[in-house]
């Protein structure tokens, strides 16, 4: 069987956009050769060769923080966030479909609604059963039991306090294949004004979380809104932490001796979005609006400062809710141009050469290179000046994963 070659193309390698025109060759799951400055890929009988017509050729996208099964889509609205069983199994499923169609090949959960659904859903997708981005599959966000919570005996062990329900947490997502684990670490006050500052857990809580994913072998990811909560995930040696918007300076220096280790992705789209929304007349978001401006403000302060001091922050922006919906991922990285001085190739590169390293795969994804894996899109336009193209699922004229297509350029305008 014979190797696919994309022609007459603009590279943009997940670093820069190369000059010139290039061509690159496909063969299986990876790429096997990259030629540059007019050169051609020497043909082979059984080829299938493409012809760009000068349109860019890139890594596919990487979403830092996916909730596939928040239910609202750009297919679907959902007003609220509860569905019955069978419906949100399959919303899931559909919104795995809606982030690949819309230029994602990979994402990393930020927590599920259900324990095992995105586990299950993960088999489906590699087995190659259903469309989907490789996905680093959750469990649900672990937060502390409430105030007259009724834990039955077989919830206390895993959802109770202490560390070793921590522990008992930790041991059981990895049990049935979650690879990242969630903690809400803070509170939030778009939910409460004031609970951003409130810690959920204590440091020996953390620590011992820290502990298990590391015998485990999962990741820990953590909600950390106040400073102190920043800290605490990074003592407990949380590898993604998202948000960290009232960073004081003593967590900024404990981010930057951990610059190589940890992962932050400010989630920006919620905000944007919810200082966007015009909810209706019944629904007060007042105070939705007043967190958000001021978590706006203080974001473009923190995410310049993190870049300074060399951190690895990529955009993944808190979609699914009602007024933020699955399929509108790509607005992040305007919003990194717009917001945090990025260049619309460094967004870029963000979201695909950053991206691959945070799947623990960064060297074999998120980059045009031979022996990568071929997870390409080829854009109709120049996403390395204007990152807005994205959005546009239109001009997205190829969409491959693992070396075959989700949507083949022969099929774009049908």
């Amino acid at each position: 069987m014979g190797g696919i070659i994309f022609e007459n193309v603009r590279i943009f390698d997940g670093a820069q956009l190369r000059p010139g025109i290039g061509a690159v060759r496909v063969e299986g799951q990876r790429i096997a050769e990259v030629a540059e400055g007019g050169r051609a890929v020497a043909r082979q009988p059984g080829d299938r060769v493409i012809d760009g017509r000068g349109q860019t050729l890139m890594p596919g996208l990487v979403e830092a923080h996916a909730h596939l099964s928040w239910p609202s889509s750009v297919e679907r609205f959902v007003p609220g966030m509860a569905l019955p069983p069978e419906d949100l199994v399959l919303t899931t499923a559909r919104n795995a479909r809606i982030l690949l169609d819309h230029g994602f090949t990979s994402a990393y959960s930020a927590g599920s609604l259900s324990k095992s659904v995105e586990v299950v859903l993960n088999g489906f997708i590699a087995s190659g059963g259903m469309p989907g981005p490789r996905l680093i599959a959750s469990s649900i966000e672990r937060s502390p039991p409430q105030a007259g919570d009724e834990l039955d005996p077989g919830q206390v062990a895993e959802h109770g306090s202490g560390p070793e329900a921590m522990r008992a947490f930790v041991k059981g997502c990895a049990s049935i294949g979650a690879k990242s684990v969630k903690f809400l670490l803070s509170g939030e006050d778009a939910l409460m004004p004031g609970a951003s500052q409130q810690l959920l857990y204590t440091q020996e809580e953390a620590s011992a979380a820290g502990e298990q994913a590391r015998e485990s072998g999962v990741w820990l990811a953590c909600h950390a809104q106040a400073s102190e909560a920043v800290k605490m995930g990074l003592r407990a040696g949380f590898r993604v932490l998202y948000h960290c918007t009232y960073a004081d300076q003593e967590a900024l220096d404990l981010l930057e001796s951990k610059r190589d280790e940890v992962f932050i992705a400010p989630a920006i789209g919620i905000i944007q979005a919810t200082l966007d929304a015009s909810p209706p007349p019944h629904f007060d978001m007042s105070h939705m609006k007043r967190s958000a401006a001021e978590v706006m403000e203080l974001q473009k302060k923190l995410v310049p400062e993190l870049r300074r001091r060399g951190l690895k922050v990529l955009p993944g922006g808190d979609y699914g809710f009602p007024f933020n919906p699955n399929g509108r991922n790509a607005r992040d990285l305007e919003l990194f141009v717009r917001h945090f001085g990025y260049s619309a190739e460094e967004a870029l590169s963000a979201a695909t050469l950053l991206g691959g390293e945070l799947m623990g795969m960064g060297d074999e994804l998120g980059q045009v290179k031979p022996g990568f894996l071929a997870d390409l899109l080829l854009v109709d336009g120049d996403p390395a000046a204007d990152v807005t193209v994205l959005q546009d699922r239109g001009r997205l004229r190829a969409i491959m994963k693992d070396g075959r297509f989700h949507k083949d350029p022969a099929l774009a305008d049908l």
